[in-house]
């Protein structure tokens, strides 16, 4: 038939709106107005859909399945119906349970019946994602709409996205016709309210408490005991009474690094060409060394130092992106992006480049190339694993689609960056 229908999860729209107005998805920190928000829904889904509206159904879930006040409010309003699961406890937390099944259920059943021509769902679990595909299998169009997240990430499930038909994202403006803060009340109670609480403060303070004094634990380097220590009480106390403490290597790299550095000489042989080889026949090494254990007994080796370049101290591309440009990268992600390794490396270069505002600012990695700033490296890696990319095959990581991802990033860098023409090669 020539109508619409409305599936609303309401712990999505509930949690989803929360988490944007007030930074937590706890539904008790807004107030819903419950004919304003029927009322826009209404008016919104004969909008897309060029339909009238058939009913709305709202899936929430209550302790026992009795209806709340909210659940009772919502039931008498017109062309509302109310459909509870329950609400248990499990693990500390609220649970809800039979509510993806009902949603999954009554749509499965409008379709079979034909008694709408289109479904707008609101929701974000991938659950109902066979009740989508039979809905479209019985001829029913899908919309499927989001509320905007509060840090830009995704709240619905990318199975779901794939699937719908249409799909529409409800913004802060549409969500706040109808949800506003909740006003707390005080935890305090008003001055005069209750007279014994003053007298309760006016009080003395009682008597201080016996200070405890706190266990002595010796520093590593003050370890080793003497084999006798002398006791309170005049007597000699066994050594294995005193606390001792091995340091490991780490130990060892941490303090020689939070002191001054101290020249350590290693002996190597007469005539050696090594650098900084003193009268006597030693290197000379500064900074942290740690020893190792070997059949030749104990080696030092100093701690290397990382190579640092002048690329490292660019912002990495979470540094500049904002809530709403993750929103809208991970919609091109799923809507645009093919997934080719070349391409994913391509479209990270150029989100980057363009954050980072100043061109000649990038020139400073030209030096560098091949190598990518360790950590814009880390997170373009991580960027190509969301496609499937460096993915395990026969065991072993792909090396071919790393080497075509950290291609793609530098041949968009070159058309980008002045001066990249004549460094990369295609």
């Amino acid at each position: 038939m020539d109508r619409c229908v409305v599936l609303v999860d309401a712990g999505y729209l509930l949690g989803a709106a929360a988490s944007l107005l007030a930074g937590d998805p706890s539904r008790s920190k807004v107030t819903v107005n419950h004919t304003a928000l029927i009322a826009a829904l209404r008016e919104r889904a004969e909008a897309e859909t060029g339909l009238p509206l058939l009913r709305i159904y709202w899936f929430d879930a209550a302790p026992d399945r009795r209806p709340m006040p909210e659940h009772r409010r919502l039931r008498v309003l017109p062309r509302v119906t109310v459909r509870l699961g329950a609400l248990t406890r499990a693990e500390g937390r609220w649970v809800q349970k039979g509510v993806d099944a009902a949603m999954h259920a009554e749509l499965s059943e409008l379709a079979r019946n034909r008694a709408c021509a289109d479904v707008v769902l609101i929701t974000g679990d991938g659950d109902l994602l066979p009740g989508m595909m039979t809905a479209k299998e019985h001829g029913v169009a899908v919309h499927l709409w989001a509320l905007q997240a509060a840090d830009g990430d995704f709240n619905q499930s990318e199975d779901l996205v794939g699937e719908a038909d249409e799909r529409r994202v409800l913004d802060r403006e549409w969500i706040e016709g109808s949800f506003s803060l909740r006003e707390h009340s005080s935890m305090f109670p008003a001055p005069g309210a209750r007279q014994e609480i003053a007298k309760i403060l006016a009080a003395p303070p009682a008597a201080p408490l016996p200070t405890v004094v706190p266990p002595v634990v010796r520093p590593a380097a003050t370890a080793a005991a003497p084999a006798d220590a002398p006791a309170t009480d005049g007597q000699p106390q066994p050594a294995a009474a005193a606390l001792k403490v091995v340091p490991t290597p780490k130990d060892l790299a941490g303090r020689a690094s939070s002191v001054t550095p101290v020249t350590a000489l290693t002996p190597v042989a007469n005539g050696s060409n090594g650098h900084g080889v003193n009268g006597n026949g030693a290197v000379a090494q500064t900074g942290p060394v740690l020893r190792w254990s070997s059949d030749r007994g104990w080696v030092d080796r100093p701690v290397p130092e990382p190579a640092v370049t002048a690329g490292d101290s660019l912002p990495t591309l979470a540094q500049l992106t904002t809530a709403e440009q993750r929103w809208a990268d991970r919609e091109e992600d799923i809507t645009s992006i093919g997934g080719d390794a070349h391409e994913v490396g391509q479209v990270f270069a150029r989100r980057w480049s363009e954050r980072v505002g100043d061109a000649e600012r990038l020139t400073m990695l030209w030096p560098d190339y091949p190598r990518i700033p360790h950590r814009v490296d880390g997170e373009l890696l991580r960027y190509a694993a969301r496609f499937g990319l460096l993915a395990h095959k026969d065991d072993q990581i792909d090396e071919h689609d790393r080497y075509a991802i950290r291609a793609g990033f530098w041949k968009e860098l070159a058309a980008r960056v002045p001066g990249g023409s004549m460094v990369v090669d295609d």
